[in-house]
C-alpha cells in the first residue's frame, strides 16, 4: 500500500479515466469496466474536469454509485479555474457530476497564471469545508513544489512517468519521498504505442508470460511511493492491468530495461501530455 503523509493508504495500482466519457464506447460499458477494476482492488480512480469536459466524471459517478466508501476519488481543477473563487466553483461542479459530497484528493492539473499560493489557499478552504479531504498538484517540478506556501500541505504530485519519460527519477521522486508525498504516474504505458513495441519490453514480457503493457505498468510499480494509474475501458484490459500488480521484475529485467531506456543523469524539464 502507498501511504500519504496524513496516514491514509491506497493501493499502488489505480485506474485512470482520460478519454472516458467521449462517446467512443457506451457510457454503461465504461462504468462497468471501472466497477470491475474496483472489485479487482484498483480502488483509486483518477479523473478531472478536463476529461471530456466533465464527461469522465459522470462515468465515474455511475461506477461508484452505491459504493462510494470503497473508492479513493481523485479529480483535478483546470489552471484557468484555479483562482480562489474559481477553484471553489469548479470543485462544486465536479462534486455534482461525481454525485458525491467529497473528493479524496483534489489536484491542480498543471500550473497556469494563478499564483500557487492563491490556489493553495483555495484548496485549504475546501479542506476546511469538508468538500475535499486533501489536495495536491499535477505536472509540477521540484522548483514549483518548493514555491508552495508549505510543501508539506501538498499530498501528491501526478506526473508523466514511464520508461520513455524517466526524468522524475533524478530529483522529483527523491524530493517527494523525503516529503512523504506519493507520486502518481500517468500514462504508464506511454502514448501512441511506440513504447509497447520496443524489443526490450517484449523480451522481458516473454520471461514473465506477460504483455509489454503489463511490464510497463509493473516497472512503474517497482518504485516506492509511486501510484500507477493506467486507463482501461473493457473487461479484458482491466483484468490485464490488475494482473500487472502481481509481476515482480528481477535484477536482470531491470538491467535490460535500463539499458534500453537509460535513467536520467541530470535534471530534466518535466514532460507532460
Amino acid at each position: 500500500m502507498i501511504r500519504f503523509a496524513d496516514g491514509a493508504t491506497v493501493p499502488p495500482l489505480g485506474q485512470g479515466t482520460w478519454h472516458l466519457g467521449e462517446g467512443e464506447r457506451p457510457r454503461a460499458d465504461e462504468a462497468a469496466a471501472l466497477r470491475l477494476g474496483i472489485d479487482l482492488g484498483m480502488t483509486l480512480i483518477d479523473t478531472a474536469e478536463m476529461y471530456a469536459e466533465g464527461g469522465a466524471e459522470e462515468v465515474v459517478a455511475d461506477a461508484i454509485a452505491g459504493q462510494r466508501d470503497r473508492v479513493f476519488l481523485v479529480s483535478k481543477v483546470y489552471p484557468h479555474n484555479a483562482t480562489r473563487r474559481g477553484t471553489q466553483a469548479a470543485c462544486e461542479r465536479s462534486l455534482k457530476r461525481l454525485r458525491t459530497d467529497r473528493i479524496d484528493l483534489y489536484l491542480l492539473h498543471w500550473r497556469g497564471a494563478t499564483p500557487l499560493a492563491e490556489t493553495a489557499a483555495a484548496f485549504a478552504a475546501l479542506v476546511a469545508s469538508g468538500k475535499i479531504i486533501r489536495w495536491g498538484v499535477s505536472n509540477l517540478a521540484v522548483d514549483d513544489l518548493e514555491e508552495l506556501p508549505d510543501p508539506a500541505d501538498c499530498a501528491a504530485d501526478q506526473v508523466l512517468y514511464n520508461l520513455e519519460h524517466r526524468g522524475p527519477e533524478f530529483d522529483l521522486l527523491p524530493f517527494c519521498a523525503a516529503a512523504n508525498m506519493p507520486v502518481m504516474a500517468y500514462s504508464p504505458v506511454g502514448q501512441g504505442g511506440t513504447l509497447l513495441r520496443h524489443k526490450a519490453l517484449a523480451t522481458v514480457a516473454g520471461r514473465h508470460d506477460a504483455t509489454p503493457a503489463q511490464i510497463a505498468i509493473a516497472w512503474t510499480l517497482r518504485a516506492p511511493g509511486v501510484i500507477s494509474i493506467p486507463k482501461a475501458s473493457d473487461p479484458a484490459h482491466v483484468r490485464a492491468n490488475a494482473a500487472a500488480a502481481l509481476i515482480v521484475l528481477g535484477p536482470d529485467d531491470l538491467a535490460e530495461l535500463d539499458a534500453a531506456f537509460p535513467p536520467p543523469r541530470r535534471q530534466q524539464g518535466l514532460d507532460m501530455l
